[in-house]
């Protein structure tokens, strides 16, 4: 069943980022005291008394600013719109009517849908009164609320929204592929997600940071689905302000670590960087699959045209983070559309690869002949043994070997056999956790 869709939209800064925490549950959308903190539309899956919608957060809207990023809010609010069944419009009831309300006032009554006008920050109930003002806009009785202590008339205002939407059976499909769009500012990572969507759903701009929060999309392809997440760009640590930017990077880091699978992508004219070094390994170091998208690639087949660039362009990257030699390479290009549908025929090989289980019987039977084949070194006058593995998870695909000394073991050697098992088994796309438990020999 399709989950209804409700907009929360108003002019920045009325408390609509927390009125949508308050309804989720958890603080997800960023919540700031500057004007425009919310710059594209968050969708977030939620239920209500067992009725289950989606609720999209806008951008703050302030109608004829001829500002860039507000003309884009504007433009995201106005989309949130159309696609919303019913639209929360929420005013500060601490400031009062403000004539930016009437011209919003105005265009929502054009979107024919219904409306629901929320006076927010009034706290206390001798200020109720001041809510009475608000029926000046004529989108009909005004429910006063205080979203940041959940007080007043949330409930009352949820359930008038809700009262006829069908109750579902089921949750969220857990078979779905959640993909992490992730790399530096201006790598093109919303470029990306507005492509392969096809529509305008994420801010693209070439001013850097201009995405702030994670954007979830849901598209199928071949008949698969897939949860895209657009982020914000990660830069260094010693560039990242404290404030906005610093949690805008906290939530895409978050959702590395809540995907399936990360797209990390690179500029392909820039190669890849220290900061995608580092975005790389706080991938691997979370378990996840990983397929690194090299953007702008049509720059750079302009430019080269000996022989074959794209070896010459992995054998440099592998050069660079031998790391990833497990991580696909794709080379695409967002202006230009070229094989950016090859980003979910891909993510369907790695998802394959994360989620393989591995018998014990042929488990044990690479790894003793890997073994057999390069013996591990003494140390100490002792020789490591494996007893016995097994697999013990997935996505990481997770191995336990049981040894006789774990000081034994040796990095080099863990590598090795590592390596042995990619060979086996492929495992191409995704990190490989083993770990090595002693075991005393039985006499």
């Amino acid at each position: 069943m399709t989950r209804p869709i409700v907009a929360v939209v108003g002019r920045p800064n009325v408390g609509k980022s927390t009125f949508v925490n308050r309804v989720v549950g958890a603080r997800q959308s960023i919540v700031d005291d500057q004007p425009g903190v919310t710059r594209d539309r968050i969708y977030f899956d939620v239920e209500w008394q067992g009725k289950e919608f989606t609720l999209i957060d806008t951008g703050g809207i302030i109608p004829g600013d001829e500002d860039e990023i507000m003309l884009n809010i504007f433009t995201q609010a106005k989309v949130a719109c159309e696609e919303a069944e019913k639209i929360i419009f929420i005013v500060d009831g601490k400031d009062g009517l403000n004539p930016i309300d009437y011209d919003i006032a105005n265009v929502l009554r054009r979107s024919g849908k219904p409306v629901f006008l929320a006076v927010n920050k009034l706290d206390a109930p001798e200020h109720f009164a001041q809510a009475s003002e608000f029926y000046a806009l004529s989108i009909g009785d005004p429910y006063v609320i205080s979203a940041l202590h959940g007080s007043g008339g949330v409930g009352d205002l949820l359930e008038d929204i809700t009262k006829d939407f069908e109750k579902e059976e089921n949750g969220l499909e857990s078979d779905i592929i959640k993909l992490a769009i992730v790399g530096k500012p201006n790598a093109g990572k919303s470029s990306i997600v507005n492509a392969l969507l096809g529509e305008d759903r994420v801010i693209v701009s070439d001013i850097s940071g201009t995405t702030r929060d994670s954007i979830h999309s849901k598209v199928k392809y071949e008949g698969e689905e897939f949860l895209l997440v657009d982020t914000a760009g990660i830069r260094k640590k010693s560039k990242v302000d404290w404030g906005v930017e610093k949690f805008a990077v906290d939530r895409a880091i978050r959702a590395i670590r809540d995907c399936d699978i990360a797209v990390l992508v690179i500029d392909a004219t820039e190669g890849l960087t220290d900061q995608d070094k580092k975005i790389s390994q706080t991938i691997v170091e979370a378990g996840k699959g990983i397929i690194i998208a090299v953007n702008k690639w049509d720059l750079v087949e302009d430019k080269d045209k000996s022989g074959d660039p794209t070896a010459k362009y992995t054998k440099e990257l592998l050069h660079d983070a031998p790391f990833l030699d497990f991580a696909p390479q794709i080379f695409i290009s967002a202006k230009t559309k070229q094989r950016l549908v090859s980003i979910y025929k891909q993510a369907k090989e790695v998802y394959a690869q994360c989620t393989k289980r591995i018998s014990t019987s042929i488990l044990n039977k690479v790894l003793l002949e890997a073994m057999a084949m390069n013996p591990p070194t003494t140390k100490r006058g002792k020789k490591l043994r494996v007893y016995y593995s097994a697999q013990v998870r997935t996505a990481p695909p997770t191995f336990i070997l049981f040894v006789n000394d774990e000081d034994l073991v040796q990095d080099s050697y863990k590598r090795y056999l590592e390596n042995k098992m990619r060979e086996a088994f492929g495992f191409f796309g995704t990190p490989i956790r083993m770990s090595f438990r002693e075991r005393k020999e039985k006499a």
